[in-house]
Order: C-alpha cells, then sequence, then structure tokens
C-alpha cells in the first residue's frame, strides 16, 4: 500500500517509531546526565556545582528554582570558581533565592572582580561610586572600571572614554554619576 504521495505506509510507520525512539532516547540520556552532573556536583566538583546552579537559575532540565540555583552557585563559589561569584552576587543583587542584600551582592562581585572577572569589575562600579553595600569610594570605582575596560568589556571602555573626555575623575555631581545601563 503507497500513501497518496507515494511512499509506501510501512515506511512512516518506521519514521514514526523511529522518532518515538529517538525522543525516548534523547530523554534518558538527558537524565542520565542530570544524574552524572549532580552525582559530581554532590561530590564536590566546582564546575559540576557552577553548572548544576545554572540549571536551576535558567530552568533548563529541571524546574527553575532560585534558592537552589543560590545553593549550587555558592557551593563552587566557596571553592573560588570566579563566574558562580559573580552568578551569587548577582542573585543577592536581585533578590532571586535569597534576600536582596547589597553588601553581600559586593561581597562576591569582588571575590570574582578579584579573579578577574570583567563584569564583576564593571559591576562594582556602581556600588563604589554611589556607596551601596559599601562606603562611597570614587577612586576604586574608577579603579575597578579601568581593570574591566583593559579586559575588553566594552561598556566599562565607553564609560571610562566618558569621565575622561568629560576631565571628570571623580565622579563629580553631573547627570552622568554611574554608567549607563547599569
Amino acid at each position: 500500500m503507497k500513501t497518496s504521495w507515494g511512499k509506501p505506509v510501512h515506511v512512516i510507520s518506521f519514521c514514526r517509531t523511529l522518532l518515538i525512539v529517538l525522543a525516548v532516547a534523547v530523554c534518558t540520556v538527558a537524565a542520565d546526565d542530570l544524574q552524572t552532573l549532580r552525582k559530581k556536583a554532590e561530590a564536590g566538583d566546582a564546575i559540576s556545582q557552577f553548572n548544576l546552579g545554572l540549571m536551576y537559575d535558567k530552568g533548563e532540565g529541571v524546574a527553575e528554582d532560585d534558592a537552589e540555583a543560590v545553593k549550587w552557585f555558592r557551593k563552587a563559589a566557596e571553592q573560588g570558581h570566579a563566574t558562580a561569584q559573580f552568578n551569587l552576587g548577582l542573585m543577592y543583587h536581585n533578590g532571586s533565592g535569597v534576600p536582596k542584600d547589597d553588601v553581600a551582592a559586593v561581597k562576591w562581585y569582588r571575590k570574582a572582580a578579584e579573579q578577574g572577572h570583567a563584569q564583576a569589575q564593571f559591576d562594582l562600579v556602581v556600588p563604589y561610586a554611589l556607596g551601596f553595600g559599601l562606603p562611597k569610594d570614587n577612586a576604586e570605582a574608577i579603579t575597578w572600571c579601568r581593570k574591566a575596560a583593559e579586559q575588553g568589556h566594552a561598556k566599562a571602555q565607553a564609560y571610562l572614554g566618558r569621565i575622561y573626555d568629560n576631565g571628570n575623575q571623580n565622579f563629580g555631581a553631573g547627570t552622568d554619576v554611574v554608567p549607563q545601563g547599569c
């Protein structure tokens, strides 16, 4: 028997069956990968902890759960994983999975920034410029902005350029006190 477009019916049945088998296989592999990742994370592997945190943060392969993301980011961050430290800072900054806490956000941003994480360096500019979570310190704000700019962080480069174009290295009282987009 053939279909109206000339393909034998058994080919269509075979293709349907093949698609179902492949879908089940992909789901099984994903579940196995998640189990393997979780075992590695629970065993203390910082990269696996970070990746598991990302999965919970984004809801990829698991239900989105900010508190669970914070748990795994913290485990990796405490082992010195710079991007986990940065992400943990973001969680505190946004109050995602933890109460909003500028002091804790700055603490984790700084740990990541000290390891050369350019976005963390740039994200320290505003707290230092405006005194969020730490004492206001314009020189420190410019120092972190410069470090991010030196790594090619485009927003930091643009902002630093505006500061120097205006001859203002002290974040004066003008309207452009903090970087745009922060």
